[in-house]
């Protein structure tokens, strides 16, 4: 079964990707680990910004990785909850 990430998906994963520093903890550092064989692999000349990391992950939309999607959906589904009282 293939996933097609979303444009959504896609953004928010690669704005946490980009944001999350070296010793980030939490749901960025997770991302950013998952995702940072596909980031090198298949655009490792793509600078952060303007929308390029979302731009280059979707032409290679088959391409990433299964941790790397289901790190993306996990990122997007924690955001997206409403916070507790």
């Amino acid at each position: 079964m293939t996933t097609t990430l979303t444009p959504a998906v896609l953004l928010f994963g690669v704005a946490l990707v980009a944001a999350a520093p070296a010793g980030a903890t939490g749901a960025g550092a997770a991302l950013r680990d998952a995702c940072r064989a596909d980031y090198k692999a298949l655009c490792p000349d793509v600078q952060p910004g303007g929308g390029r990391i979302l731009a280059c992950f979707k032409a290679h939309q088959e391409a990433v990785s299964p941790g790397c999607r289901a790190a993306l959906e996990q990122a997007r589904a924690a955001h997206e909850q409403p916070p507790a009282n």
